[in-house]
């Protein structure tokens, strides 16, 4: 289930990327990890706003009040969305390492949301190949990535809004943890 340096190397090499800016990606968007230490269920962030925008007249419940929050609040939040609607709650939440929102499994070559959650649970081996598809399915995204524009990244990868949420969440500014991951990882 874990995916080894080594093979992050592999896949970088392979896709024109370096080893430190994958790592970076990863590490800032995921802490490193796809699945639970505590539960081994694969790590989410279940979304609110975009499940409200594929079941419009979904009734409330424990989804609508979801944050952001530890992955036992998660789950309970999409849980409680899987009742009223499994593809809509699967497509309104991001997964495992890369934090991908569902609702990009066409873009990522697979056939349905839930063959997307199938091949991530498999393992982060998948997840970072899936997170390598998506960068490299936007051409911007990716020669940021390759040129180190970590503003561009942060900008395309977690929305204009990024310094914003930042400072409302008291966290240090996405780019500037890409940065600095970066650099930790080049040495």
């Amino acid at each position: 289930m874990k995916i080894s340096d080594q093979q992050i190397k592999e896949i970088a090499r392979n896709n024109g990327l370096t080893f430190a800016q994958l790592k970076a990606f990863i590490d800032v968007e995921s802490s490193g990890s796809g699945f639970d230490p505590a539960t081994g269920k694969i790590i989410i962030q279940f979304e609110p706003s975009w499940f409200k925008r594929h079941e419009p007249y979904a009734p409330s419940g424990k989804w609508s009040a979801n944050g952001v929050e530890r992955q036992a609040e998660e789950w309970i939040a999409f849980n409680d969305a899987w009742k009223i609607s499994p593809e809509s709650a699967m497509m309104s939440t991001s997964i495992g390492m890369p934090q991908i929102m569902g609702f990009h499994f066409y873009r990522l070559g697979y056939k349905s949301v839930g063959e997307m959650w199938d091949d991530f649970k498999r393992g982060e081996y998948q997840q970072v190949l899936a997170l390598v598809r998506f960068i490299k399915t936007d051409d911007r995204l990716y020669r940021a990535l390759v040129t180190k524009d970590w503003h561009t990244v942060a900008t395309i990868y977690n929305g204009a809004s990024y310094k914003k949420m930042a400072k409302k969440w008291g966290r240090e500014p996405y780019d500037v943890s890409l940065r600095k991951a970066y650099e930790k990882w080049s040495k």
